[in-house]
C-alpha cells in the first residue's frame, strides 16, 4: 500500500523533480549522499545537524517567513544510487533521491517527496494557502538545482 494513497488530502503533498548534470552519477551521489553539505549548495537548507551517522535535525526556509524542522533517519545505497530519508517534525514522510546515468558522461537525479503538513498553523493554512506553499517549495527546489549546479562547475564535480 502506498504511503499516501490518494492525495485528496489538502495536508498531504507530492512533489517529483529531475535534474541533470555533466558529471558521472558517482560523482553526482557522492554530493547529495552528505547531507552536512547541503546548506553550503542549497540555499533554502539553512542547516543539518546530524545526531548519528544517519539520523538529524533540518531545517528548510525559502521565501515564505518560515522554517521548517524535521528530524531525519537516512538510508543509503550506494550501488543502486539511491538515497532516502523518513522525516517527522513540522512535515511528515520521505524525500528520495536516484541518481542514474544520462548521456555518455553525464547523470540524472530523480527527486521524490511525499509528506503530511504535521505544523498547526501550517495545517490550518494548507488549503487556503496551498498555491503559495506549492510555490513555495517550486522556488527551493529551482534554488537547490542552481546551487549544485554552480559547485559541480566550480568544483569540477570533486568533493
Amino acid at each position: 500500500m502506498p504511503l499516501f494513497p490518494a492525495l485528496t488530502d489538502p495536508h498531504r503533498y507530492r512533489f517529483r523533480a529531475t535534474w541533470t548534470f555533466p558529471v558521472p552519477p558517482d560523482v553526482l551521489y557522492a554530493h547529495l549522499e552528505r547531507p552536512e553539505g547541503y546548506p553550503v549548495w542549497w540555499p533554502q537548507v539553512r542547516s543539518v545537524e546530524l545526531s548519528g551517522p544517519d539520523t538529524g535535525t533540518l531545517r528548510f526556509r525559502s521565501f515564505l517567513p518560515y522554517t521548517l524542522v524535521m528530524t531525519a533517519r537516512g538510508h543509503r545505497d550506494p550501488a543502486a544510487r539511491t538515497l532516502r530519508i523518513d522525516m517527522t517534525g513540522d512535515l511528515e514522510g520521505y524525500a528520495s533521491w536516484t541518481v542514474l546515468p544520462y548521456g555518455p558522461t553525464g547523470s540524472r537525479a530523480h527527486f521524490a517527496q511525499e509528506v503530511e503538513v504535521r505544523n498547526p498553523l501550517l495545517r490550518r493554512l494548507s488549503l487556503p494557502a496551498r498555491p503559495l506553499l506549492l510555490a513555495n517549495h517550486a522556488w527551493a527546489m529551482r534554488g537547490g538545482r542552481r546551487g549544485l549546479q554552480a559547485l559541480l562547475a566550480v568544483s569540477g564535480g570533486g568533493i
